[in-house]
């Protein structure tokens, strides 16, 4: 049986997650966090790289957690927190977890305190998860004052050729990878899919993706987080 990329019930946890948070409802409201999500090799994470590397000071990516094995030039709480599947069941059956899913039997997520740590900071808080994470992250009505932002390629094609250059994929995960990406796009051509993204980035040419993500982010790169 192939392993499919899923999450609990979106609702489940809702309430507990909340409880796990510091900080209170009012600043909630006034702190910003990014959602992106984009099918894997598609460029999301050199382009937040850039936009990171540009505004140190008004950004910060929360660290997402993860059960699949570290590949050689990552590095445990820069990349990725890495863990157990025990204890990261554990964690979200405790509520920790803002949002999770899986994937060719990896478990990855987004934990309370990742969040909490970039919002006390005052910066913008940047996640990257899978499709399913945004819809789980959009069900809950999150208190914060959250956007979503699809990272696409031009065509199926065109990733599939980036992700066979990267040379990190079986042709089992190719596949899933490929099939995943096909739903996440038609999803996000739905009209379920573009009412729920705030901004949709063709990366066709990484310059030309990055000016255009930049653009939309410039007013709350100009504005406070708390």
């Amino acid at each position: 049986m192939i392993a499919q990329l899923r999450s609990s019930h979106p609702l489940r946890h809702a309430t507990s997650w909340l409880s796990y948070f510091h900080i209170s409802v009012r600043s909630m409201t006034k702190s910003v966090v990014l959602v992106f999500t984009g099918p894997s090799g598609v460029g999301k994470s050199t382009l937040l790289q850039m936009l990171m590397k540009k505004f140190p000071d008004r950004f910060a990516f929360s660290c997402s957690h993860t059960t699949r094995k570290m590949r050689v030039g990552e590095v445990d709480g820069r990349d990725y927190h890495f863990t157990t599947k025990e204890k990261m069941l554990q964690d979200i059956a405790a509520g920790k977890f803002w949002e999770h899913a899986e994937f060719a039997g990896n478990l990855y997520g987004t934990s309370v305190a990742a969040v909490e740590d970039v919002l006390a900071t005052g910066r913008i808080c940047i996640l990257d998860v899978e499709m399913v994470g945004v819809r789980t992250i959009h069900s809950f009505q999150s208190p914060f004052n959250t956007k979503f932002i699809l990272i696409r390629p031009p065509s199926i094609d065109s990733l599939e050729q980036r992700l066979r250059a990267r040379n990190t994929e079986t042709d089992e995960t190719l596949r899933l990878r490929i099939q995943r990406a096909r739903e996440d796009i038609e999803f996000a051509e739905s009209p379920a899919g573009r009412s729920l993204f705030h901004k949709v980035v063709i990366n066709d040419d990484l310059d030309t993706a990055y000016a255009d993500l930049e653009e939309f982010l410039r007013p709350f790169i100009h504005q406070p987080t708390n």
